[in-house]
């Protein structure tokens, strides 16, 4: 059973699991709102799944420090609904969170026993959200954060990039954060792998290889062709409301027990080898 089924990861991960021959019930947000407890508890009493993932959040960085009480309906509340109907039903929840729950403070791959301290409002909720499916489902679930997610079916920054690097001649694209480029269609297959093993409790999955979104928009107009001039700016001089981590790369520690994910050039290449809807 996949939530937020409209959205860029949930669109590859059913498209994944119905190519390994996987039954999937897939509920977008209009079909489920997970911050309805009763709703969410009825679909799954209905799917009797074997694994709920829950790929549906407030994404909206920004305009959770403004809205920090919906962002968490959502990413906490919404979230222990599905891991708490899930354990209710004999299944298991895997959750999606986020590098952002880090303050960016290491300059070595971050962990998973590492220290959570999110920055901004959304990294708070996610980090709410962790704790929230840890208590609902403590011995069925997995949570697995990933980072800089892009992918065919939902708005990102390589599909920004193209927009603007075929409209301009130069563009001013931020050198001092640096994280890890993450193709959703690689990371539902490493998806779909946890699913078939047992849970893990908190996982880093993540593109392999770091670069800065100066390092990936320059990756990005050398792959498709285009002749637009990137040069390297700052996080400060774009007045965000929202703090990002300088430094969110992902690693893990548990060894074989995780699948390990293409590096991120090669998810580059391969989401624009699939062709990029506008």
């Amino acid at each position: 059973m996949v939530t937020g089924a409209a959205g860029m990861l949930g669109q590859d991960l059913i498209a994944a699991a119905g190519a390994s021959g996987h039954e999937v019930a897939a509920f977008s947000h209009v079909e489920l709102d997970i911050t309805d407890a009763s709703a969410v508890e009825l679909a799954v009493h209905r799917a009797q799944p074997h694994t709920v993932v829950n790929c549906a959040a407030w994404t909206d960085v920004d305009g959770a420090e403004s809205a920090a009480a919906v962002a968490l309906s959502v990413n906490r509340d919404g979230a222990g609904n599905v891991a708490r109907a899930a354990a209710a039903h004999g299944a298991w929840a895997i959750h999606i969170s986020t590098d952002y729950v880090f303050d960016g403070q290491k300059r070595a791959p971050y962990l998973e026993s590492d220290i959570a301290a999110p920055l901004s409002s959304y990294g708070r909720s996610k980090l709410a959200g962790e704790r929230a499916v840890a208590e609902a489902a403590p011995d069925a679930h997995s949570i697995v954060r990933s980072s800089w997610l892009f992918g065919a079916g939902g708005r990102c920054f390589p599909k920004t990039i193209l927009k603007l690097a075929a409209e301009r001649d130069e563009l001013t694209v931020v050198d001092d954060q640096i994280g890890c480029p993450t193709f959703t269609g690689h990371l539902a297959g490493g998806l779909l792998s946890l699913a078939e093993r047992e849970p893990l409790g908190i996982v880093h999955l993540a593109g392999t290889g770091q670069c800065s979104w100066f390092e990936l928009a320059v990756e990005i107009c050398s792959t498709a062709s285009l002749r637009c001039e990137i040069v390297p700016g700052r996080t400060v001089d774009l007045g965000r409301p929202a703090p990002r981590p300088a430094y969110s790369v992902l690693a893990t520690e548990r060894g074989e027990e995780v699948p390990r994910l293409p590096d991120w050039r090669q998810g580059l290449a391969d989401f624009l080898q699939a062709g990029v809807p506008s």
